[in-house]
């Protein structure tokens, strides 16, 4: 049994206040859940009684999914906000991806799982899909229920419907949801285990249990979002994940024209997006613009964004290392762009360079440059998320955050540009982060 002590204020009172600036719900336009899958409340049946930190029994998913090159064909739904491949898991405090933890040593079930599963320990690891991972308690009358559901044969759902946070509090509760959906094409091979996954936020009120620091479920360490292969390199967070900027979640989307709380990532063999051009990431869609949040994990991972159209793009490192090469599409008009940097006081002509062929910065790298040269007249269709596919690669790993600002209008080049509407930021979210030690908590 793992045991809990509650805490009663906030770790951090910049977090605290943080977190009641964003506000406590999300707006009336927040994506509605999907319903009518059967049960009582509509989502499905019951995926376990009312509990603190339990998981589900070994449920079956009706297809196979290649989630970063492990074939999985059955799942545990975790009271905490997430599913996990291999074992079952109990943490209430999320844990920074890569989680890349073995099965045991706080994951639950162990005890009641057996020889066969204790064996699997030393070698496994937890792969985990988590819309929310924190503290969900389910005991008190109205702490909400978690359910699961798969209306058809490409399609599971699991829903944490109006739940509440440990100890036994639904003075705040959150409504979210899980799907994923079997994306491969009969008689193709290639696309077995191809899925996507979708989280749904209809509303969120709070970030974190009692005994993970918070206090009236705000502060402490917030939920996370995100999925993880549990190998400690293939792994995408959320961004907001474990700040109090985690409840806007259900005030964002990162599908273009698409309603707030609609979060869809597309896994194609097995890679994360972002991996190739045929896969690249999608924006964080926000009335500030668009943000691309992703992982450099390996030296010279190339990462391929999507964003606006425009007639070109400024790209700037503010923090991490350098850009070492770019690669831009082919096929867009006369498939040349023009390449300018900064020369400390403007922006100068530096060279032509031609779609499809990698360009290399010079050694050492550059933290800015501005693209130019993509034709209007190429008719370049705004919602399609292949229409201008970036490459990008870096002179070393770490935390990199990136600017890119649209260019839509013909501009004086030997002037800085003021920041457009469609500024566009990229924040790499990267490095194995330390496990922090898990606290125990005391049975309410």
């Amino acid at each position: 049994m793992n045991l809990k002590s509650t805490m009663t204020r906030c770790v951090s009172s910049a977090l605290c206040m943080g977190t009641l600036l964003l506000g406590l719900s999300a707006p009336a336009a927040a994506v509605p859940l999907e319903s009518g899958l059967g049960g009582t409340a509509g989502y499905g049946e019951l995926a376990m009684p009312p509990n603190d930190d339990s998981s589900s029994n070994l449920l079956n998913l009706p297809f196979n999914i290649n989630f970063f090159g492990q074939t999985y064909n059955n799942f545990y739904v975790n009271n905490n906000g997430n599913v996990t491949f291999g074992g079952p898991v109990s943490d209430f405090t999320p844990i920074s991806f890569p989680f890349n933890r073995p099965i045991g040593g706080g994951v639950g079930g162990i005890g009641e799982g057996g020889p066969a599963l204790a064996a699997a320990a030393a070698a496994s690891n937890i792969a985990m899909i988590a819309p929310y991972w924190g503290d969900v308690d389910t005991r008190c009358a109205g702490c909400g229920a978690v359910y699961v559901a798969s209306p058809n044969t490409s399609t599971v759902v699991v829903t944490w419907n109006d739940v509440g946070y440990f100890p036994s509090n639904n003075s705040l509760t959150n409504n979210f949801q899980l799907v994923l959906k079997d994306q491969s094409v009969a008689g193709n091979p290639s696309t077995t285990g191809n899925f996507d996954i979708t989280f749904r936020y209809d509303r969120l009120q709070w970030t974190t249990g009692g005994a993970s620091g918070g206090a009236s479920g705000l502060g402490g360490t917030p939920a996370q979002a995100g999925f993880d292969a549990g190998d400690g390199v293939n792994f995408f967070t959320v961004p907001g994940s474990q700040t109090a900027a985690v409840l806007n979640l259900a005030n964002t989307s990162n599908v273009a024209g698409g309603p707030n709380g609609l979060w869809t990532f597309a896994i194609r063999a097995g890679a994360v997006p972002g991996t190739t051009a045929d896969n690249p990431l999608l924006p964080v869609v926000t009335e500030a613009g668009w943000n691309f949040n992703f992982n450099v994990i390996l030296q010279n991972q190339r990462i391929f964004i999507d964003p606006a159209i425009a007639v070109g793009y400024d790209y700037i490192v503010t923090r991490g290392p350098n850009f070492r090469s770019v690669l831009l599409p082919v096929g867009i008009g006369d498939n040349l762009f023009d390449l300018w940097l900064w020369n400390g006081t403007d922006w100068v002509f530096s060279n032509q360079i031609t779609g499809g062929v990698e360009y290399f910065f010079a050694p050492g790298g550059i933290d800015r440059f501005r693209i130019l040269g993509i034709e209007t007249n190429a008719g370049l269709d705004p919602n399609n998320t292949l229409a201008f596919t970036t490459g990008l690669t870096f002179e070393g790993t770490g935390a990199i955050s990136v600017t890119q600002s649209a260019i839509v209008t013909t501009i004086n080049t030997n002037a800085v540009p003021e920041p457009s509407a469609l500024l566009l930021m990229l924040t790499g979210l990267v490095g194995v982060m330390g496990l922090r030690s898990r606290r125990r908590k005391a049975v309410a």
